[in-house]
C-alpha cells in the first residue's frame, strides 16, 4: 500500500501507530462479551506487531451504529467500525473499498454472495463479519401431543397452527412485525411466497408486487384473522419476546436464527428445525443476514488497518467467533471445516442455507430509511382492517421518494 490510499504519509516501519475499532456486541452477558474475543485476537496480533497498538471500543447493539454515525459526524472517525450498515458511509466517500485494504487470498475467500451484498456501485466497502440465516423453528413437545408433523407449505402451517390452538397453545405461530426486526420476519415471510423487497435481480424495489400482495393477504386472512397467531398483535409483538415465550414453551412455532438454539435449550425445550414454508412448497429462498466491517479513510492507516483485517479474516479466528456466537462463518474456508466439523453439527442447517440465502438491499444507501419505515407499517397490513395492498403501496412509494432525494 501506498500513502496515496490515506491522502496522507503512514510513515516509516518504526512508527508507532494506534487503530481504533469499534465493534458490537454479539455476547448477552458480561462473561461472553465481544470485548473478550476482541481483547484476545488483539493481544495475540500486537504480540507480532509492536508497533501497532488496536484500541477496541465494544458497543451494544442498541448503541453501536448511533456511536460510529456521532464520531464520524464529529470528525473523529475511528479507523474500523464493525456495525450493521455501511452505504450511507461508502456514498459520502469516507471508507476504504476492501481491495485498497486486503490481500488478494482474503478477498478471495469471503462467501460469494456476502461479498456481492457489501458492493456499492460494483465496489465492495461492506466487509462481512458475521453471517445467519433463518429456519422455522417448532416445539416438538407440543407437535407430538397434538400428533403433527413439521410443515412444508403455508396450508400446512396454517393447519398445524390451527391443531396447536385447539390445544391450548398460546402462540400456535409467533409473528413479530413489531418495531424490533419486522423487517427480518417480513422479508422471510415475502421470499417465502415468491417475492421480496426487491425485483429486477435488485434493481429497483418491489414491495408492491402481486406476489407480496398475495403474501400478506395470505398471512392477514388465514394466521391472523383465524387467531393463530397468539394473543399479541403481530404489529406489537417483538422478535426478542417471541424468542422468550419460545423458550417458554409457549410457541409453537417461529421463525428464528441460531442464537435460539441455545437460549431454548437452556430452558430444556425440545425444538426441531426446517427450512421456511413456501405458498406451495420448500421456499426457493431464505432470509440471510450479515453485519459488516468497514475502515473509514480519515486517518489514513490504510496499510496497517489491511494487515490486522487480514488477521481477523485468518480461518480461525472466523471459527472462534462463529462458534462463541452460534453465527455463521463469512469466508469459504472456515464455512468448510464448519460443514465436517463435529462441534459445528448444530449449525449445519443453518449453514446449508447460506448459498441459497438473500440478503436485505443493503447496498442501498435508501436501505436505512425503508428498513425503519417498514418497522413502523408492516404491522398494519394484518390487522382486521388493515389492507396489505395499501400498505405495501405506501412503503414502496417511500422507498421511491428516498431514492429520489438522494438521487438529487
Amino acid at each position: 500500500m501506498t500513502a496515496v490510499l490515506g491522502g496522507c504519509g503512514l510513515g516509516s516501519e518504526s512508527d508507532e501507530v494506534t487503530l481504533k475499532l469499534v465493534a458490537a456486541d454479539y455476547g448477552d452477558s458480561k462473561a461472553n462479551s465481544s470485548k473478550k474475543y476482541w481483547d484476545k485476537l488483539v493481544e495475540e496480533y500486537e504480540s507480532e506487531h509492536p508497533n501497532v497498538t488496536v484500541d477496541v471500543s465494544v458497543y451494544s447493539w442498541n448503541d453501536v451504529d448511533r456511536e460510529v454515525k456521532e464520531m464520524v459526524a464529529a470528525g473523529d472517525a475511528p479507523d474500523m467500525a464493525q456495525i450493521g450498515a455501511y452505504a450511507d458511509y461508502a456514498a459520502e466517500g469516507l471508507l476504504y473499498s476492501a481491495d485498497e485494504l486486503l490481500s488478494i487470498s482474503t478477498q478471495a475467500d469471503f462467501v460469494s454472495q456476502l461479498s456481492s451484498a457489501g458492493e456499492v456501485e460494483a465496489t465492495q466497502y461492506g466487509m462481512p463479519f458475521a453471517a445467519s440465516t433463518r429456519l422455522l423453528f417448532y416445539n416438538k413437545t407440543l407437535f407430538a401431543k397434538a400428533g403433527l408433523s413439521a410443515p412444508k407449505t403455508w396450508d400446512e402451517l396454517a393447519a398445524d397452527a390451527a391443531a396447536l390452538k385447539a390445544e391450548g397453545v398460546k402462540y400456535p405461530y409467533a409473528l413479530p412485525l413489531g418495531s424490533e426486526e419486522a423487517q427480518a420476519e417480513t422479508m422471510q415471510w415475502l421470499l417465502s411466497g415468491g417475492g421480496g423487497y426487491t425485483e429486477n435481480l435488485g434493481a429497483s424495489y418491489g414491495f408492491d408486487s402481486a406476489e407480496n400482495i398475495k403474501t400478506l393477504s395470505w398471512l392477514k386472512d388465514d394466521l391472523v384473522g383465524k387467531g393463530l397467531t397468539g394473543p399479541v398483535a403481530p404489529g406489537k409483538l417483538n422478535r426478542a419476546d417471541a424468542f422468550a415465550a419460545f423458550a417458554d414453551g409457549k410457541v409453537g412455532m417461529l421463525n428464528g436464527h441460531p442464537t435460539l438454539m441455545k437460549t431454548a435449550a437452556q430452558k430444556g425445550v425440545k425444538y426441531g428445525m426446517v427450512p421456511m414454508p413456501g405458498a406451495d412448497g420448500q421456499t426457493k429462498y431464505s432470509m440471510g443476514v450479515a453485519d459488516w466491517m468497514t475502515a473509514f479513510k480519515r486517518n489514513g492507516h490504510a496499510e496497517q488497518v489491511g494487515d490486522f483485517l487480514d488477521f481477523v479474516y485468518e480461518e480461525k479466528n472466523v471459527l472462534d467467533f462463529s462458534r462463541e456466537y452460534d453465527l455463521l462463518p463469512v469466508t469459504t474456508s472456515a464455512s468448510k471445516t464448519m460443514s465436517t466439523a463435529a462441534q459445528d453439527k448444530h449449525l449445519r442447517p443453518f449453514l446449508q442455507e447460506l448459498p441459497g440465502s438473500e440478503l436485505y438491499p443493503v447496498g442501498r444507501t435508501s436501505w436505512a430509511a425503508v428498513s425503519a419505515a417498514v418497522k413502523q407499517q408492516i404491522g398494519q397490513a394484518v390487522t382486521s382492517n388493515g389492507s396489505p395492498e395499501a400498505v405495501l403501496g405506501r412503503l414502496q412509494a417511500t422507498a421511491l421518494r428516498v431514492e429520489g432525494e438522494e438521487n438529487e
